[in-house]
């Protein structure tokens, strides 16, 4: 039985560095949006256990074109690494690339995991053809946001499990490191660096959630959030998210979904919550109007 898909490889070029992008479409037309799979670092365009491979490969068995590369420095592209922020190029020659390797599609949804997640965001609002943002995880990491979650869902969590105890008693664990540990945690997260940026030509600092957040907001496109119950990364968004109140007037328009795997780690690893994963991806874009239902 012939297959329902194709997939082709293909290189493009970004700053003078040849990058490499692999391409799932379906056998008949493809829809208008397709799917760009933007990477979390340092990962490569298959990513863990073959997840953006995967997901291209539903993606397009319902319809849709999907497209995973790798960026500059990473995989089998050349060039030098780079951080999520310095990645927006990269994702703009994908675009480029997808869209001419494709001409039935005008408009792509950016996918992203972790930092890839806060890459899409701020690739968003400079690119008419971004139509919406499905963001897994997304990394808006500070050092007292890192702290904050650590204590309230790691620390906690240990002095209330016996086990830990039953350690402890039996020399199990080092008390004084654990102390030490602790200690830090609460000195982090009630007045502790945090990681800031300077913005260019201001000289003024915002942390990397102000930032994501200003993002989200420059798009005003839709997006949701699919976040791991399992997850530290996610657990330090659900705290910024509930201890900001501009994040949570974001949170209540129209045009955001937050979708929870209780079950979930951070890379969705497991067929059931891959799989959970892909069609949750789906069903999203379809009951945005940004494509039609294809094939059950």
């Amino acid at each position: 039985m012939a297959s329902m898909i194709a997939e082709e490889a293909l290189t493009f070029d970004c700053g003078g560095d040849t990058l490499i992008g692999v391409v799932a479409m379906p056998r008949d037309t493809p829809a208008a949006v397709g799917v760009l799979i933007v990477v979390g670092g340092p990962q490569y365009r298959a990513g863990s256990h073959r997840q953006f491979t995967l997901l291209s490969r539903f993606l397009a068995e319902h319809g849709l074109g999907c497209m995973r590369f790798d960026y500059r420095g990473m995989g089998d592209s050349t060039g030098s690494e780079r951080g999520f922020e310095g990645v927006g190029d990269d994702i703009a020659a994908a675009i480029d690339a997808f869209t001419m390797h494709v001409p039935a599609v005008k408009h792509v949804v950016l996918w992203g995991l972790c930092d890839g997640a806060s890459a899409a965001c701020f690739r968003a609002p400079l690119d008419e053809r971004v139509a919406g943002l499905v963001l897994l995880n997304p990394w808006v990491r500070t050092e007292a946001g890192q702290a904050k979650a650590m204590l309230k869902h790691y620390y906690l969590g240990r002095l209330l499990d016996k086990r830990f105890w039953q350690k402890l008693l039996s020399g199990g664990v080092g008390l004084r490191e654990s102390i030490r540990n602790l200690w830090a945690n609460i000195a982090s997260s009630t007045g502790g660096s945090i990681a800031q940026t300077k913005n260019a030509g201001t000289g003024s600092v915002s942390a990397l959630p102000d930032r994501v957040l200003s993002a989200l907001k420059a798009c005003s496109l839709p997006f949701v959030v699919f976040l791991s119950g399992r997850d530290y990364v996610a657990k330090e968004f659900e705290e910024v998210l509930a201890g900001s109140a501009d994040w949570r007037d974001l949170f209540e328009c129209p045009r955001v979904s937050v979708v929870r795997f209780d079950s979930a780690d951070h890379t969705f690893s497991g067929a059931e919550r891959r799989d959970a994963v892909s069609r949750a991806t789906l069903q999203w874009i379809v009951s945005q109007g940004l494509v039609d239902p294809r094939r059950d």
